[in-house]
């Protein structure tokens, strides 16, 4: 085999087959549990990791000296060891994935794809029926939804950068049934979001994609989800009236769609929100009090929508936040009582009536008049300051001058004289 240097990092704990309970590691930003390393008198210096997978590693270009068990964590079984995680990142040119390769690691529970520009290849199905955790971020090519749906007992699911050729998410996920997070961020994926979802899910993240259509009503059933992402997609519609039903919700970004309508009442029913993010989109209405209520939240931004009213927060509240962002909101105000106009919302004073109050119209210099061009031709700062001087130019503006004015008597006795000479010659 040829030598290469290539800079491939991973992370290998070694599993005996014969422990199947064992506990799996998730890839971020799912907690990620890891195997206890044991101590050196513990682990058995006769046993050795699995002949086929060593040259698994070797062919990948990854050492495999003897001191491989006391940098890693080990187990005690004989004759052999097997592979449990394997983490792959910033794979060189020479970087070669084949399903021979991959039959030999197929007692990986968790595989990642970091920065290794590779294109796709045949998972075998034994190690596509075992991963737990699949992570790809800006590295597999040629991904499609047939081929990640094969990994029917995920319970992590991190694709991002890496574009997926599907018809929408239901092709990946429908058979994913132990699902805990997903992640498929900046994909191209197109289609409309699914209406069934693993009960288990606790992270969903759909952002930077072209989804399109509504939010359904069987995402607000998920009483364990923390996080929710749908930020700069298509969406269209209303946010569920049973939004509220989201009660485990500490993160909800659904920036930078085209939903519309007002905020659902029911959302105050969610006491641990920490994030809300609604903002450029088409929501409408006044913004609800309870929002104010939140004792958790920390990110509140509502900019660039069709908010109108006044706004029902007041400075101790604003204060309270580490980001608010409220502007964009032609028709909302607020109340100059309770907040200071030092805090530049981005939104105009209420009048006594609970309308903005437009700023007065700029002021434009009116322009010069004849007069002045013909009075010109002095420096503006040779003028005087004395009022007799200022009557003058008003004066001189207001009427045509002078010699403008003889100019024209003058040429008009001339016409005059002209016509009567030719009317005297006819005669």
């Amino acid at each position: 085999m040829r030598a290469s240097t290539t800079t491939i990092t991973f992370l290998l704990v070694l599993l005996l087959i014969l422990y199947p309970t064992a506990t799996v590691p998730t890839p971020p930003p799912a907690t990620t549990d890891t195997v206890p390393a044991q101590s050196p008198s513990s682990s058995s210096t006769s046993a050795t990791l699995d002949p086929q997978q060593l040259r698994a590693l070797q062919f990948l270009h990854i050492p495999t000296t003897h001191g491989l068990c006391s940098q890693f964590s080990c187990d005690t079984a004989t004759p052999f060891r097997h592979l449990l995680s394997l983490r792959l990142t910033s794979c060189s040119s020479e970087f070669h994935l084949s399903t021979t390769l991959l039959s030999s690691l197929s007692t990986l529970t968790s595989l990642t794809f970091l920065n290794c520009h590779i294109p796709v290849v045949h998972f075998p199905t034994s190690l596509s029926t075992n991963l737990h955790s699949f992570t790809s971020i800006n590295s597999l090519q040629r991904l499609t939804g047939v081929f990640l749906s094969r990994f029917h007992n995920l319970t992590h699911l991190y694709i991002s950068g890496d574009p997926i050729k599907a018809s929408g998410i239901h092709i990946i996920t429908s058979n994913m049934k132990s699902l805990n997070s997903i992640i498929l961020s900046n994909t191209h994926l197109t289609g409309y979001l699914p209406k069934d979802w693993s009960p288990n899910l606790t992270y969903i993240d759909f952002s930077k994609n072209k989804l399109k259509g509504t939010i359904p009503t069987s995402l607000t059933l998920l009483k364990n989800l923390k996080v929710l992402n749908f930020s700069s997609n298509n969406l269209i519609g209303v946010i569920p009236n049973s939004f509220g039903g989201l009660i485990s919700l500490q993160n909800v970004s659904l920036s930078s769609n085209s939903i519309s309508g007002p905020i659902p009442g029911s959302m105050s029913s969610i006491p641990g929100l920490v994030h809300l993010d609604l903002s450029s989109n088409q929501l409408n209405g006044a913004i609800p009090e309870f929002i104010s209520e939140m004792k958790e939240l920390k990110y509140l931004n509502l900019e660039n929508n069709h908010f109108h009213g006044v706004l029902p927060f007041d400075t101790s509240f604003i204060k309270r936040l580490d980001v608010f962002k409220i502007g964009g909101n032609d028709d909302l105000c607020y109340n100059h009582s309770t907040i200071s106009a030092e805090m530049n919302l981005g939104i105009a004073p209420c009048d006594k009536h609970g309308m903005p109050i437009l700023p007065p119209p700029a002021f434009k210099e009116p322009s010069s008049s004849v007069g002045d061009l013909i009075r010109g031709g002095g420096d503006e700062g040779d003028g005087g300051d004395d009022d007799t001087e200022k009557k003058n130019q008003v004066h001189v503006n207001r009427g045509p001058s002078k010699v403008l004015l003889g100019v024209a008597i003058g040429l008009s006795a001339m016409v005059f004289l002209l016509i009567f000479l030719i009317l005297l010659f006819k005669c």
